[in-house]
């Protein structure tokens, strides 16, 4: 029997982050919410004191600049998206207990209170600064209206915040290459005064709590210390207007910074459950007892590992027992993206399919690892239909079926098959521990072994002819299955909580908890039989997304741009390779290129080249090459790409086709088969050009590779 866990003490606050108000959920958000909502119907199941909470991010100048676009009152645009948001989450079976805004007066309380808490015990500052503002609009520029290269990775088209890439955070000041995203003119900077927040003070006290925090994901632990033992800079938590949102106390045109009530919001909308249910916010945020368990994206680790815990050291509250990162969603292996086919929304999917279908894949690859989970709609169908559909609803559906049909829907007694039974029980076992360290992906293969072996023994058994012979060993062969159906519907309320619920009902059972894990189920008659999880279709296709204005474009391996070669020197040791020093516009790299023998030194400087900028980077005959220019290749003869009248730095593509920025090895790059005909490079009959010219091959005329 499975050895049921007693229920804690202590309160238990869970919450995922917070969904912005500026459009509606998507599959991607649904990985995080279907991983918390599992783990928070698993605590209550085994009795566990735990409330979910959550609410809409409304405030930050997106918002106000689409409520100026749509000529309504930023606050009737939030209303209107936490209408739509509320609606998705409750067709998603996303259980919260509270579901809130951060535009409500809680938040305003608590961001006033943690704000002056901060600022009385010395951790907030003013100074002045420079801000990027934009002079065709005639306003500062939020973080998120203003793109860039990324300081520290150089990677193209960053907000001015953090880097999707290598998640570093810095100023908007610092991107390079800036431009404002509302009118695409680059900005000018201007002096204005700020409040600051010391987060360097907390460097020791945050190291401190990552090293005893046993909870923490290592590979996160590791990544946040890094950034702590590099320096951490003071956080700048205000905002000039027009900005919608909370104005700091004392001030007429400052507001807090987003990310600072944001998190906030966790509190406030505990406060507002709280209120309505006769309880107290310190119970969770104030006690030792309780325990706060937050999940969040990989993109917003540095917020909520370092700033986040700040806030709540210098202010007083408690810090979290445990921040569950994930990873990013791809779709059918590529990066959710309109132009691509693969960016759907919540209710897009609702269209076609049941929600539970995607709760129950994405529990099938949900660690507590920060991977990335891909939804491949082919994949999505094998095993809604293999084991979802195959194993465990026809298990359910055929035992429930034939005690209808063949014993008035009664069961008596029950086979005790020991080895049976204590197989079941160990993997509820282990079923129970994946679920406490969140390894959906394990508890979901347990389950579906114990459907398995369900299977097995209905069929081995064969009660269509057992009955015929022996009626009473029929009967508990049959008695034994509806103990394991029972089972079933409680380790899979957490992932399919309407099918656990429907089958319950079937079973004429209802709220079944963990301690009714066990073989019990005796002197019984069940409910009507029915099927509810049907098999998909072969050939249905994946929802289909709003269709893009513009032209779909296919994904290209290689980000490609135009350099000019600035120096060239011999390679120290080797005959056949110089050491290239190339411009790419903003940026300053080293190539080493086999070209001795093909071009003198002089031939080549200044020369105007095709550079591939996402290679890994590779060390040749002891010399670093951060790349690699595109030669033609006969055989006999070498001849760079080369363009006359695109400057550095300019894109580089095939019609058709997007340049990629994910990092490319040589070997990936080497499966790629682009040719040169009439002196021009083509893939899949699309010639490489930039936005003024088409490039041309030199000294290879027809028949050559690329390379």
């Amino acid at each position: 029997m499975a050895k049921f866990r007693k229920a804690a003490k202590s309160k238990i606050l869970v919450t995922s982050a917070l969904p912005y108000s500026n459009g509606p959920i998507h599959l991607g958000h649904l990985v995080e919410y279907t991983q918390t909502d599992i783990f928070v119907r698993f605590l209550r199941l085994i009795g566990e004191d735990v409330i979910y909470v959550c609410a809409d991010d409304t405030h930050g100048a997106p918002i106000e600049i689409k409520a100026d676009e749509l000529g309504i009152k930023p606050e009737q645009l939030i209303a209107q998206v936490y209408d739509e948001h509320v609606r998705d989450f409750k067709d998603f079976l996303i259980s919260f207990d509270n579901y809130y805004t951060t535009h409500s007066p809680e938040n305003q309380h608590y961001s006033d209170l943690i704000f002056l808490k901060l600022k009385n015990n010395g951790f907030v500052y003013t100074k002045d600064i420079e801000v990027t503002y934009c002079e065709h609009c005639k306003r500062t520029l939020p973080d998120r209206y203003v793109k860039g290269k990324c300081p520290k990775c150089n990677a193209p088209d960053q907000y001015g915040d953090v880097c999707e890439n290598c998640n570093a955070a810095y100023k908007t000041i610092d991107l390079i290459d800036p431009y404002c995203v509302i009118c695409k003119n680059r900005p000018v900077r201007k002096s204005s005064t700020h409040y600051f927040f010391r987060l360097s003070k907390f460097s020791k006290k945050l190291e401190s709590w990552l090293s005893k925090n046993k909870n923490l994901q290592p590979e996160i632990v590791n990544f946040v210390s890094n950034w702590i033992k590099n320096g951490l800079e003071d956080w700048n938590i205000s905002r000039d207007g027009p900005y919608f949102g909370f104005k700091i106390p004392g001030e007429e045109d400052k507001y807090y910074y987003v990310w600072l009530d944001a998190p906030i919001g966790y509190i406030a909308s505990t406060e507002n459950y709280c209120k309505k249910n006769n309880l107290k916010t310190e119970y969770y945020w104030n006690s030792k007892d309780a325990k706060i368990y937050h999940f969040i994206g990989k993109d917003i680790i540095y917020f909520h590992f370092l700033f986040w815990p700040a806030m709540l050291i210098g202010s007083g509250f408690s810090l979290p027992h445990d921040i569950v990162v994930h990873g990013f969603l791809t779709v059918n292996g590529e990066k959710m993206s309109k132009s691509r086919g693969t960016f759907f929304t919540a209710r897009e999917f609702l269209q076609k399919y049941n929600p539970e279908y995607l709760r129950f894949y994405y529990a099938g690859m949900l660690s507590k690892k920060m991977s990335d989970i891909d939804l491949s709609f082919s994949d999505f169908g094998k095993k809604v239909n293999n084991e979802l559909a195959a194993n465990v609803g026809n298990f359910c559906y055929r035992v429930l079926n034939f005690l209808n049909r063949n014993f008035e829907g009664k069961v008596k007694d029950f086979d005790k098959n020991k080895l049976l039974i204590n197989e079941i029980n160990k993997k509820i076992k282990n079923i129970e521990k994946n679920y406490y360290a969140i390894n959906f992906n394990e508890a979901v293969k347990d389950i579906l072994h114990i459907s398995s072996l369900g299977n097995k023994y209905f069929q081995d058994n064969e009660p269509w002819k057992l009955i015929n012979s022996d009626k009473e060993k029929a009967h508990k062969v049959l008695g034994l299955c509806v103990n394991i159906v029972k089972n079933l519907s409680i380790l899979l309320e957490p992932i399919l909580p309407n099918f656990s619920s429907n089958l319950q009902h079937q079973l004429n059972l209802k709220n079944l908890k963990w301690g009714d894990l066990n073989f019990s189920l005796k002197s019984h008659k069940i409910g009507k039989d029915e099927i509810y999880i049907r098999k998909m279709e072969e050939k249905e296709e994946k929802p289909q997304p709003h269709s893009p204005k513009e032209e779909t474009k296919k994904e290209f391996p290689l980000n490609l741009k135009v350099a000019k070669i600035t120096e060239v020197m011999d390679h120290p040791n080797a005959d056949k390779l110089y050491i290239l020093q190339i411009d790419l516009g903003n940026e300053k790299r080293q190539l080493v290129a086999g070209l001795k023998g093909h071009y003198s030194p002089e031939e080549l400087l200044n020369k105007k080249i095709v550079v591939i900028t996402n290679l890994k980077y590779a060390k040749l005959r002891g010399v670093e090459s951060q790349g690699m220019l595109l030669a033609g290749d006969d055989g006999q003869n070498v001849g760079v790409l080369t363009v006359d009248k695109s400057e550095a730095g300019k894109n580089v593509y095939f019609e058709g086709f997007e340049n990629s920025t994910k990092e490319l090895s040589f070997d990936e790059f080497l499966k790629l088969k682009i040719t040169i005909q009439n002196s021009h490079a083509v893939f899949e009959g699309k010639e490489l050009k930039t936005d003024k010219e088409t490039v041309r091959a030199e000294k290879v005329n027809d028949g050559g590779k690329v390379r």
